[in-house]
Formats: structure tokens, C-alpha cells, sequence
């Protein structure tokens, strides 16, 4: 079966980085845009965390879906590597981009609370227009304050919190449209 997968390092727009074309085969081998690769992946325990051999190199992969297609992975290399992975199997990719509903961030979405916290701010309005990396909310967590911004263009479709508002991990604050 094939997959198109979009590949983002955390911290850039949403949709900016890589798209690969991922066939699995057969057995462990997994095809990467035609290059072959030996893979072995083995869930640890019943956390998020799984065990990956590529090509007999050992990583540590903690995958956490974000939305219906979307991913936040993070990689134990030299070091932790983050990246944020939207996918699709072939099939619906191709009829989405046809119909234009994959392109250009149409699909609606959710920025959702990485962590519990207190908003803080809310910068952006229902109808406003955004843009990739814009800030849309404050939250303070952890004693921090955190900007979380839009994955891609579009415009602010609901809000759905108010400044003062405590949130927990996950919970809907924006959508964009």
C-alpha cells in the first residue's frame, strides 16, 4: 500500500517541509520515495514510544497523532529531532488533491493545547485571516509562557477559549478553516 506523507521539523510551518511517497512491502521493507529500506518496529509497552530498526540502526521513536492525519513524532538520533508528519494512503491523497480539499490547507483543523495550562492571550479573532507561524494564543504553562501558532494560512474558524480560561492537554482552543 502507498502513503503520501508531508514531513515538517517542529517549529516550521505546517505543510513546508518534505512530502515523500511511502510504499510498504512485504516482509520489513519499506520503499521511500524508490530508495529501499530494511525497517523493524516494535511498540514499548503501552506508552507511545516504539523501537525502530532502519537500515540495522536503532532508533527511539515516540509517535503522539495530533489530529485525524497528523502526527508529532519525535526521533532519538544524536539527540532528539522533532517533526510534525501529516499522512494519507495514495488513494484519498490523489482524489483530496483533485477535488482540491488536501491543497492548500483547506481540510479544517484544530490547534489544540500541547500541555494543561492558563490562557493567557488570545490574538486572533473568528474571520481573521492567518498566516503559517502566526501567534494565535498565549498559554501559560510550567511557569512559561507559550505561543502557539498556526500550522498553515487560513482563516480562524471558532474560538474556543477566553483569556483566564484553564485548559488540559489536548483540548481544542482554534480552529482554522
Amino acid at each position: 500500500m502507498k502513503y503520501i506523507a508531508t514531513i515538517t521539523p517542529t517549529g516550521s510551518p505546517i505543510g513546508s517541509g518534505n512530502t515523500l511517497e511511502i510504499e510498504v512491502e512485504e516482509g520489513n521493507l519499506v520503499r521511500v520515495d524508490g530508495e529501499e529500506l530494511r525497517t523493524d518496529l516494535e511498540k514499548i509497552g503501552s506508552l507511545d514510544l516504539y523501537s525502530l530498526l532502519l537500515n540495522d540502526r536503532s532508533f527511539e521513536v515516540h509517535v503522539r497523532q495530533t489530529e485525524r492525519n497528523s502526527f508529532r513524532v519525535m526521533i532519538s538520533g544524536q539527540g532528539y529531532e522533532g517533526y510534525e508528519v501529516e499522512i494519507f494512503d495514495e488513494r484519498l491523497y490523489r482524489l483530496g488533491e483533485s477535488s482540491g480539499e488536501l491543497s492548500a490547507g483547506t481540510v479544517d483543523s484544530a490547534i489544540k493545547a500541547p500541555i494543561p495550562g492558563l490562557v493567557v492571550k488570545v490574538l486572533v479573532e473568528e474571520g481573521e485571516q492567518v498566516e503559517a507561524g502566526q501567534s494565535l494564543v498565549i498559554l501559560e504553562a510550567m511557569k512559561m509562557e507559550n505561543e502557539l501558532r498556526a500550522p498553515r494560512n487560513g482563516t480562524v474558524a471558532t474560538i474556543l477559549i477566553h483569556p483566564g480560561d484553564s485548559v488540559d492537554q489536548g483540548e481544542a482552543l482554534v480552529t482554522l478553516h
